[in-house]
């Protein structure tokens, strides 16, 4: 079975796409090769539209429904994209994933009480004629559960079974995750925020010309604020107990410049402080996320952390977390066969492969559901009986990692390599 996923994360920064190969159904082991892992842009202004939904962003009935009607066209786009991909090497997909755009999460005293993706799946069946798995997280809000984060189905299969020790994936995303895989299941619950604000911080650093810090360098240029430090962290969530989830409607563009602001009268009252640098802004939110994420982690013991996600590939951040860490090891997701940057791509693929096969999961002690819904494609919708429980796959072989990226990647990250310079 291939599956294509298309998917934005928090940040909203581009279409991630994955087309990943299962082996058979049934029995123990489950066989994934991934095939393709690389990220789309988005259509023109379509991504600074979504971030104008958040706090303390108003819209309309009539916005809501054109950008949901947009985003499913630009999903729509790049999956017929990588059907075409797959077609011009002999193959066909069977199913396309895409879990939307999350617009808003709203937890309330730590239940969630709702979740809201649009990305319309109707344009994606139209475009490619396969069947589409959507709206992934409502049916484990239903049932008593966060919906999020959702990678603990996918850490728990990859890096279980586990014999010398936790291991704990962390997903530095816009919003920093963690699974702790241990030998009697996983814990997986949101940390805090990690790209969502450094991404902020990037665009206001440059006037707007870079989406985000490249390879950490504004941040390297600037020092950490401990007193800033403290009033970031003084937000309630970092102190909650999991199970727990957050958005970007909760650490917020808007949120950051109340931060900053509280700060910068403070300094100016006290006559202690000079006026912020935006590479200390960078430099102390690149804590604030290590800081977080290895308080998460330590009481845990773990005996190896794997982290994925764009974070990774920020070397400021890995330095900063491997700090916090102090000793545990530290590797990328690749060590174990997962591309960094596709890992997501892998987890909506999955996912859309159990749904299909009628395997429930979950996001906590709750009873797993069977996730999304289907729209059928051009020829209907057939789905095989379901798997029974003793052949459900208790762990996962990976057998190949691809996505090697475009050659329009490498040149939007030349440019960017070149306004981070100059902003320095």
């Amino acid at each position: 079975m291939i599956v294509v996923s298309v998917a934005s994360g928090t940040s909203a920064d581009g279409i991630d796409v994955g087309v990943v190969g299962f082996g058979p159904a049934g029995g123990e082991q489950l066989e994934v090769e991934v095939l393709d892992a690389r990220t789309a842009p988005w259509p023109r202004g379509l991504r600074e539209r979504l971030l104008a939904l958040l706090p303390p962003g108003r819209t309309t009935a009539a916005e809501l429904c054109s950008l949901d009607t947009e985003v499913g066209q630009a999903l729509a786009a790049v999956a017929a994209t990588a059907c075409r991909w797959l077609a011009d090497r002999g193959a066909t997909a069977d199913l396309v994933v895409s879990p939307g755009q999350t617009v808003h999460h709203e937890v309330v005293d730590g239940h969630c009480l709702g979740t809201l993706q649009i990305g319309q799946p109707a344009w994606i069946a139209e475009a490619t004629g396969l069947p589409v798995l959507s709206d992934l997280r409502a049916r484990d809000v239903a049932g008593g559960g966060h919906g999020a984060p959702l990678a603990g189905v996918l850490d728990a299969l990859w890096l279980g079974p586990v014999t010398a020790g936790p291991r704990v994936a962390v997903n530095l995303g816009g919003i920093a995750n963690l699974s702790v895989v241990t030998s009697t299941g996983v814990e997986a619950w949101d940390t805090g925020p990690a790209n969502c604000l450094l991404d902020v911080a990037a665009a206001r650093a440059s006037a707007g010309r870079l989406t985000h810090d490249v390879d950490g360098a504004l941040a390297a240029a600037g020092t950490c604020d401990p007193a800033l430090l403290d009033r970031l962290r003084a937000h309630p969530f970092l102190r909650a107990a999991p199970p727990k989830s957050t958005g970007r409607e909760t650490f917020s563009e808007s949120w950051l410049d109340g931060v900053l602001d509280a700060h910068l009268l403070d300094g100016v009252l006290t006559r202690e402080r000079r006026p912020l640098r935006w590479p200390d802004v960078l430099a102390t939110l690149v804590e604030l996320t290590a800081s977080t994420v290895a308080e998460a982690v330590t009481p845990r013991g773990p005996a190896e952390v794997v982290v994925s996600g764009g974070g990774a590939r920020n070397p400021v951040l890995m330095a900063a977390l491997g700090r916090h860490l102090d000793g545990v090891p530290v590797v990328t997701s690749e060590h174990h066969g997962l591309p960094a940057d596709g890992k997501e791509s892998v987890l909506w693929a999955l996912l859309g492969w159990l749904a299909w096969h009628g395997v429930p999961v979950t996001t906590g002690e709750h009873r797993p559901r069977v996730p999304g819904r289907f729209s059928p494609g051009a020829h209907g919708l057939g789905l095989p009986p379901p798997l029974a429980a003793a052949t459900w796959p208790v762990r996962l072989s990976v057998r190949a990692c691809g996505g090697p990226g475009t050659a329009d990647a490498r040149d939007e990250r030349d440019e960017y390599e070149r306004d981070t310079s100059e902003v320095v």
